[in-house]
């Protein structure tokens, strides 16, 4: 029975090697091979800070990639060992996230956009933009402003009817122009709400909607509360079940939000000049208790979010901020579905190295996490999931945002997201603007002048990599030997059997690493994409190499990657691999 055994566990691993050789996708299948011990590996039970975030969790199939074959190198002074039984936790689909923004463009007129939202696969699409929600209206049209011909506000019938001013306060209390963004218009260079909808519905991903809370404090109007409150249950209504996740507000806060400090004079339903985290607890509920009730009449199913302070406060935040957290959490009673953090991650208004902002994504979401749970336990309240819908760095001035430390920074976010049981994570944003190289968007806007508007930026082939090679579940791995405190590594499982490993070198060389493996049975060979910067401004090169093919044009990566082939090499030798300076490996093995 032994040597029949052998014989046929080796005629399928000649029918898997001869199929892989083609150069086509197709899932593995394979006689067991069961002289192997392995642990059962057992779902860990579901974080309360995940919840409802892994309700649409599906097991993902393990895909050979179409490959050319690889040497692999022979030594390797770092090992990383994953333990294919112990899992961590399972990935939620919306930790991918990323976030839109109405200036845009109008998304649906830019088939190579359309193109790549739909390989990199997001998930869920934030809308309609930071700040901009709290003077987001999402059935107003603009007109232009008769006081003003650089201006743009909605129609005075609309402003009548809803009680919209033409000023804020800000936070010095001075009354500026206000703010507005809309749902309904016809130009060229913003997306209309519509243009939203089409575009999720094109790329197949989900939304995730702010609706704007600053209203219900610098509305005008009899009962701005109701009013904002009504407003935001009429988009529930027009949505009609097509978006399942909403926010109240977005870093309400902060003094930079519109309806932190507003003129009493004009308010009147007597409410402060400041805001305070107990009065928004007390205006979020009138939004969910209406928001509810409208999501009842069309049938849907939604999830409503309320705004923490993520973070230990400092001497200088205003008085808002600093008794945020322990005056909304006793008022809001556990009637969130869901609490939301935003974090920029690096030091502030800093001209970062590549070191500081690597450890400031290693660090930063595990802390943050450890703070917002102390704080709604410190103060009474009930742990929900915890939805990071806003994230980035800081770093500026040497175009870190831009630069293949950005995708480098990314991937990791997103590890320390999954590890941590954040529920949801969404990178700010998808477009946004040059300023000399302090520009978060995903992909070029233009202003740079040597790299076209649409362009992907290396940020993009990282999380596309990354997304692409991971499994279903996190797994635990460590790493030993020499340069074990340069590299880093997230591994999981699909649930046909294969195992991922994501290896980070956060040095300046590279390093050989060994993968091994315990609980694994496995096969004969390992796919994987190696990602990493030119030689283009210093540590922060604007261009990413994958697998040693790099963009045609000064900035951003292969043209061609969503097709690009894969390397691979037999596990014979074990599994070993250069994991490039400041770069990264995406990695697939296969099973018996």
């Amino acid at each position: 029975m032994k040597l029949l055994f052998d014989k046929l566990y080796l005629l399928a691993s000649l029918c898997v090697c001869t199929s892989c050789s083609k150069g086509t996708d197709e899932q593995i299948t394979a006689i067991v091979d069961t002289t192997v011990s392995v642990a059962p590996a057992v779902d860990p039970k579901v974080a309360t800070t995940v919840g409802f975030f892994l309700d649409e969790w599906q097991p993902k199939s393990y895909i050979v990639p179409s490959y050319t074959e690889f040497t692999a190198p022979t030594e390797a002074l770092t090992t990383v060992t994953l333990d294919a039984s112990k899992i961590i936790a399972k990935i939620p689909p919306q930790i991918f996230g990323h976030n839109a923004n109405t200036w845009m463009g109008t998304f649906t007129d830019t088939p190579s956009f359309i193109n790549d939202i739909s390989n990199l696969k997001p998930n869920i699409i934030r809308w309609p933009a930071g700040s901009g929600s709290d003077g987001y209206f999402w059935n107003a049209s603009p007109t232009q402003d008769p006081n003003n011909s650089s201006r743009q506000r909605p129609s005075a019938q609309y402003m009548k009817d809803w009680g919209v001013p033409d000023k804020h306060i800000d936070k010095d209390g001075n009354a500026v122009d206000a703010f507005f963004f809309y749902g309904q218009t016809n130009d060229n260079w913003r997306a209309s709400l519509t243009n939203y909808y089409d575009m999720l519905r094109q790329t197949n991903n989900k939304g995730i909607i702010t609706v704007n809370y600053g209203f219900a404090r610098y509305g005008t109007s009899a009962n701005p509360v109701a009013t904002a409150a009504h407003l935001a249950a009429e988009w529930v209504r027009y949505d009609k079940g097509r978006t399942q996740y909403w926010e109240i507000g977005n870093e309400n806060y902060a003094d930079w939000e519109a309806g932190y400090r507003i003129d009493v004079s004009k308010n009147k339903d007597g409410q402060p000049e400041f805001l305070t985290g107990k009065l928004y607890a007390q205006h979020f509920k009138v939004y969910a208790d209406s928001m509810r009730k409208a999501a009842a009449e069309v049938g849907a199913k939604i999830k409503i979010g309320a705004v923490m302070q993520e973070s230990k406060t400092e001497a200088w935040q205003n008085n808002t901020t600093k008794t945020w957290n322990a005056t909304l959490i006793p008022e809001i009673n556990n009637q969130a579905d869901f609490y939301i953090v935003h974090n920029y991650i690096t030091p502030y208004g800093q001209k970062s190295n590549a070191a500081t902002i690597l450890t400031a994504a290693q660090t930063v979401p595990a802390q943050m996490m450890s703070f917002v749970t102390n704080e709604i336990t410190q103060n009474g309240g009930a742990i929900k999931p915890i939805a990071f819908t806003e994230w980035n760095m800081w770093a500026l001035d040497l175009k870190q945002q831009v630069s293949n430390i950005s995708g480098l920074f990314a991937l990791t976010v997103q590890g320390e997201a999954i590890k941590n049981n954040y529920g949801l994570a969404a990178r700010w944003d998808l477009l946004n603007g040059w300023e000399n190289g302090n520009d978060h968007g995903l992909f070029s806007d233009g202003g740079s002048g040597d790299d076209p508007r649409w362009n992907p930026r290396p940020s993009f082939y990282y999380m596309y990599y990354f997304q692409k090679m991971i499994g279903d579940r996190l797994v635990s791995s460590a790493v030993t030997g020499t340069g074990n405190t340069a590299i880093k590594s997230y591994a999981s499982t699909y649930s046909t059997g294969q195992v991922n490993i994501t290896l980070l070198n956060t040095s300046n060389v590279p390093l050989t690493v060994e993968v091994k493996t315990s609980n694994f049975r496995m096969g004969s060979r390992f796919y994987w994409y190696s990602l990493e910067g030119s030689n283009d401004n210093g540590e922060f090169s604007r261009k990413v190499l994958v697998n040693g093919i790099g963009p045609k044009g000064a900035a951003g990566g292969p043209a061609d990657y969503h097709s690009l082939k894969a390397r691979s090499a037999s596990t014979a030798g074990g599994i070993k691999v250069i994991v490039p300076a400041y770069g990264s490996v995406c990695m697939m093995v296969d099973k018996k």
